[in-house]
């Protein structure tokens, strides 16, 4: 095989990506996951999505409405997807240009200089609501000991161990925040203020026609049971009535 045949087939999305990749998106449309939304770039493309995340409320980022790309290998879910952020994001844990450095995205080597276990990176069991679930959580909690931002995580643990009393790195946040809001209003976006609205609440689904008909017992032998029942409780009876005639007959012998 020459090498640029070989290229054009490593080029090529795999049958497992293209089927996981499909399953992930329906279930994502038909049941939204509190926190994010998600939408493909280009409707011919599966390996590329917009991602929109909702600021958590009672949090710094509340009320924000930060878009990411979400791209992802051939080889999915074998190798992680990336992200990167299309608002400006203020964070330890994201590169200038937006990118998102994030152990569950890193593939699973051995890599001591990381200060990450391996379990802690990438494994093909995480799926798209796994990652943005993590991505959410990072966004309250950073990861400072490897930053991607190293002036956003002086800052960030300046405000932390101050408890409060510097508030350059809460005000930046809650500056981008208000940007980003006001960016999903353009856009028609109702963004979630407050807990309730910000978790989604189930949608409890009609049952379906068949099992209401379902014949889940058979009433003649629930009835043949019934009477078996009975038959035995009226044996228990008898048999205590024959005792009970015992002790009054030797009763009056005695």
């Amino acid at each position: 095989m020459s090498a640029n045949s070989a290229s054009t087939s490593s080029s090529r999305p795999s049958t497992s990506a293209v089927r996981a990749l499909s399953l992930e998106y329906k279930s994502l449309q038909e049941e939204p996951v509190e926190g994010f939304r998600v939408k493909l770039l280009n409707e011919d493309n599966l390996f590329e999505w917009e991602v929109a995340i909702f600021g958590p409320p009672d949090t710094l980022y509340q009320g924000g409405y930060f878009k990411a790309h979400m791209k992802f290998p051939h080889d999915y879910p074998y190798s992680p997807p990336s992200i990167r952020f299309l608002t400006k994001v203020w964070h330890p844990n994201v590169y200038e240009n937006g990118d998102l450095c994030i152990s569950i995205l890193h593939p699973p080597v051995d890599d001591p200089q990381s200060g990450e276990l391996p379990c802690e990176r990438w494994n093909p069991t995480q799926n798209v609501r796994t990652i943005l679930l993590s991505v959410i959580s990072l966004l309250n909690e950073p990861n400072t000991y490897s930053p991607a931002n190293v002036d956003a995580s002086v800052m960030y643990r300046r405000w932390r161990d101050s408890q409060g009393t510097d508030n350059e790195y809460p005000n930046i946040i809650r500056k981008q925040a208000l940007a980003a809001n006001a960016e999903a209003k353009k856009e028609g976006i109702i963004v979630p203020m407050t807990l309730e609205d910000y978790c989604i609440k189930p949608v409890l689904k009609p049952i379906s026609e068949p099992l209401l008909d379902a014949n889940f017992y058979d009433f003649e032998d629930d009835l043949r049971f019934d009477d078996v029942e009975d038959e035995s409780e009226d044996d228990e009876n008898e048999e205590y009535n024959e005792m009970d005639d015992l002790k009054n007959s030797k009763n009056e012998n005695s």
